[in-house]
């Protein structure tokens, strides 16, 4: 009488899978590695889209304007580092209250967000306005002529990007964007093309 015989034993030459331990380990790692590259890649390459249509694209397509902050004279409506974002209207729909963003008449002409106080139309069809920054204890000490038919008016204000966007739009970070994030990208496409490397089985010899 007979009886069938089981054994636990692999044949010869085969590994078990414990004794890939290290080299799972490895390639485990490698992918993680991988996948955090093209995550970046990813992320970065939306950036620099997102930038491009804010500030290159938008303003032309939508008509707005982006201006950042730098004081905080407007506060704590607008702080230092927000971005305001305007829209061109006409001068003659002005009225006190609303906040403009203009060139103001002496010093540097530099451009100004603050709350218009009171307005007047003149003869000549031009306006002049005075103005006050919302933080500031007094009156702004000009009163700006606006002489164009419109005026850039405030609709939005996007909190704390103003500074990022300012960053971007240096040279050498905004070539870094546009030329690092696709170089990134097809790095990391080129690391999935080798992700899987060949496994080598050995078996034993027929019993």
């Amino acid at each position: 009488m007979s009886g069938a015989i089981t054994s636990s034993r692999l044949p010869l030459g085969t590994a078990k899978a414990d004794d890939a331990g290290p080299r799972s380990g490895v390639g485990k790692a490698l992918r993680l590695l991988r996948r955090g590259v093209s995550w970046l890649a990813t992320a970065l390459l939306l950036l620099a889209v997102a930038a491009f249509l804010a500030l290159a694209v938008g303003p032309r397509v939508l008509g707005y304007q982006t201006s950042t902050m730098l004081t905080g004279s407007m506060s704590p409506l607008i702080n230092p580092g927000d971005i305001v974002v305007t829209r061109p209207v006409p001068v003659a729909e002005i009225k006190a209250g609303d906040i403009i963003t203009y060139h103001i008449p002496v010093e540097d002409q530099r451009v100004e967000t603050h709350r218009v106080t009171e307005i007047t139309a003149k003869p000549d069809g031009t306006y002049v306005v005075q103005t006050k920054g919302d933080a500031n204890n007094g009156a702004d000490p000009w009163l700006a002529t606006i002489s164009s038919p419109t005026v850039d008016r405030h609709v939005l204000t996007v909190p704390y990007v103003g500074e990022a966007i300012r960053a971007i739009r240096q040279p050498l970070v905004l070539n870094t964007l546009m030329y690092g994030a696709p170089a990134i990208l097809v790095i990391s496409m080129l690391a999935g093309i080798w992700r899987k490397t060949p496994e080598t089985t050995t078996t034993g010899p027929n019993a």
